[in-house]
C-alpha cells in the first residue's frame, strides 16, 4: 500500500471533499471481507485482492494487484467504481433494487461506476452492505470466469 499517495491525493482535495473520501475509506475499511487491502492505483484509492492472495495480479498489468473497488474525486462528482457489479448481474440488480430506499435522487451509474453529485446524499449505510457481498475468493472466481482467457 502506498500510504504517502493515498495522503498525498486527499490532501490535494478541497475540505468538504476530503471528509466524504475518508467517510468512504473507513467504510470500505470496516465492511469489506477479510483479505482485501488498501491500494492507490490508476490514480484512485482503492481496495484489491494483493499478489500474497492472487499472486498472478490483473490481467491487463500482473504487477498491479487484482483491483476490486476504488473512490476517485472527480470534477462535478465522486465515483465509486465496483467490479463486483460490473461483473455479476446479481450483485447489480441487488444494488440498483435498493438504492431508491436509502436515496432520493436518480441513480447515475455507469457499469462498474456509481457518481454521487450531491455529496450530502451519498448512501453510506448501503456501500457499506455492498462491500460485505462479495469476499476475495468470490471476486477471484468471478474475475477469474469472466475476464481471464
Amino acid at each position: 500500500m502506498s500510504t504517502e499517495k493515498i495522503d498525498a491525493y486527499l490532501a490535494a482535495l478541497p475540505e468538504d471533499r476530503k471528509g466524504v473520501m475518508e467517510k468512504l475509506i473507513a467504510v470500505m475499511k470496516k465492511n469489506l471481507p477479510k483479505g482485501f487491502s488498501l491500494d492507490f492505483s490508476y490514480g484512485m484509492i482503492g481496495f484489491c485482492v494483493p499478489h500474497s492472495i492472487y499472486p498472478k495480479g490483473y490481467h491487463c498489468d500482473s504487477k498491479i494487484a487484482l483491483p476490486f473497488v476504488s473512490i476517485a474525486s472527480q470534477k462535478n462528482f465522486i465515483a465509486l467504481y465496483h467490479m463486483g457489479i460490473y461483473a455479476e448481474p446479481n450483485l447489480l440488480d441487488w444494488f440498483v433494487g435498493e438504492y431508491p430506499k436509502h436515496v432520493k435522487s436518480k441513480l447515475d451509474m455507469g457499469k462498474s461506476c456509481i457518481r454521487f453529485k450531491k455529496i450530502e446524499e451519498i448512501p453510506f449505510d448501503l456501500i457499506g452492505e455492498l462491500m460485505k457481498k462479495m469476499s476475495p475468493q468470490e471476486w477471484i472466481d468471478l474475475y477469474e470466469s469472466k475476464f481471464v482467457k
